[in-house]
């Protein structure tokens, strides 16, 4: 669809710089949007290009503003900004109301008249389907599902027995949600299986990658606060629980009990060990490993590779003690460089 600045700057709440009946159809990059575009600049590395930029209008910081030599929309969180308006110029198809004649429902299934299920999707005893759901082609649901109002499984989405999830929620299609949790107990040189009688709670407005997996509880559930966002291939084990607005990048895990605050920020390939408590607002970077409680908000790094766990663990330890260590010789140089001054100086007055 497509609007004008004036109608863009008013329904986001931006400050217009430039003509208000300019007519935007559709986003853009910097280096590559055209006179009907709109594009961004949030990152500073790519500040270059504004100057040169061919796009009908930016939506950008007021810090910004003065380098832009085109329209402008100034927001002071411009990224944001210019997510809802893609969202905006770029409607996502509505869903078809109704059933394929392919899907197969339990008798005692409720769906609301204004969802949709699609082909070959299988819908199990006693689930609710909210509002405006939607059931992606070949979607599997257990009994007693619980879908809220507006969520879509993508495609090829499982959602076993008991797993409730609340409202405008997206799953991306091969993610499974209520599969048993990785419980065994060891005996006798095998292992004997744990039941695993808890199930998932997801909450409002939670994003979930493709082939994601989220492991059901042992007795109670694993739980996905309102607002968080999984990327693709991440693992939650059983009875983890998810902070409301954490992010967690690909290929990153938490083992089972762990619990993760609001708002964190876990980098791709991550891992945390089982029973950790992590506070709000805590940030790990890429291939972290996580294996000790956080309980101080900020930036976290680190791992080294496997070797014999004894001499690993040895060094983890030292590895703690570097900070100490390099004070330690910083203050044992100067002490040796004040030892050595009066020895130089001696030497020069005997060489004179």
């Amino acid at each position: 669809m497509s609007a004008t600045l004036r109608e863009l700057a008013q329904e986001f709440s931006c400050r217009l710089h430039g003509d208000p009946e300019r007519i935007i159809g559709r986003v853009g990059t910097l280096g590559g949007a055209g006179p009907d575009a709109i594009t961004f600049l949030a990152n500073p590395l790519y500040r270059a290009q504004l100057a040169a930029t061919r796009a009908g209008a930016v939506i950008l910081a007021d810090k910004d503003r003065e380098g832009c030599p085109t329209a402008c929309l100034v927001h002071e969180r411009p990224y944001a900004t210019y997510a809802r308006i893609a969202a905006f110029l770029h409607p996502k198809p509505g869903s078809t109301a109704g059933v394929h004649p392919s899907a197969v429902l339990a008798p005692t299934a409720r769906v609301a008249s204004s969802a949709e299920v699609g082909p070959q999707a299988v819908i199990g005893a006693g689930c609710t389907i909210g509002d405006s759901a939607v059931v992606g082609p070949g979607s599997v649901l257990g009994a007693n599902v619980a879908i809220g109002a507006g969520t879509s499984l993508v495609a090829r989405v499982t959602v076993l027995d008991g797993v409730r999830i609340g409202a405008r929620c997206i799953v991306h299609a091969g993610a499974v949600i209520g599969a048993d949790g990785f419980g065994f107990a060891p005996e006798a040189g095998g292992w004997v299986k744990i039941p695993q009688l808890g199930s998932v709670v997801i909450g409002d407005d939670v994003e979930i990658g493709a082939n994601t997996t989220v492991d059901r509880g042992t007795i109670e559930d694993t739980v996905i606060e309102d607002g968080v966002k999984l990327d693709n291939l991440v693992q939650i084990a059983h009875n983890v629980r998810v902070g409301a607005h954490t992010v967690m990048a690909a290929m990153s895990g938490a083992a089972g009990s762990t619990t993760i605050g609001k708002r964190c920020m876990i980098g791709g390939g991550v891992v945390m060990i089982h029973s950790l408590e992590i506070c709000d607002d805590a940030v790990f970077t890429f291939r972290s490993a996580v294996l000790k409680s956080v309980d101080e908000p900020g930036t976290y790094s680190g791992t080294l590779p496997a070797e014999e766990a004894a001499r690993w663990r040895r060094n983890a330890a030292r590895f703690r003690k570097l900070d100490e260590l390099a004070a330690r010789v910083t203050a044992a140089e100067r002490l040796l460089e004040g030892l050595a001054k009066p020895q130089r100086q001696q030497k020069k007055k005997k060489g004179k």
